[in-house]
């Protein structure tokens, strides 16, 4: 537990509590309008919200489980460099780092 002082404790599947938190807003603003339009569509739009509900909690299981192959032996912090650089390889963001493979030299002939 001692290395562990600086960051947030995992508390589910290596999810912190704000990257649960995350995931779960994320899922109810995405599927909570598709369950009660679901049930619209079907003439029970509780039944649409009770659908939603269960599309979130599986959302977040699967998130989380993902999030945890991703993290697995990494250092904190490497997935969100992982999707600032997806990112900026999609032209959506820019970061400001070298992202250059390959030999380096000083530029200097002798």
């Amino acid at each position: 537990m001692a290395e562990r002082l600086n960051e947030e404790p995992p508390i589910f599947r290596g999810c912190s509590s704000s990257e649960l938190l995350a995931i779960l807003v994320l899922a109810v603003i995405g599927w909570l309008p598709v369950g009660i339009l679901l049930g619209f569509v079907v003439g029970a739009p509780m039944m649409g919200v009770g659908f939603a509900a269960v599309a979130v909690l599986g959302t977040v299981f699967i998130t989380a489980t993902i999030f945890q192959k991703i993290k697995r032996g990494r250092p904190t912090g490497y997935y969100q460099q992982r999707a600032m650089l997806a990112l900026h390889r999609s032209g959506l963001r820019k970061v400001p780092v070298t992202l250059r493979s390959g030999t380096w030299d000083l530029g200097r002939r002798s």
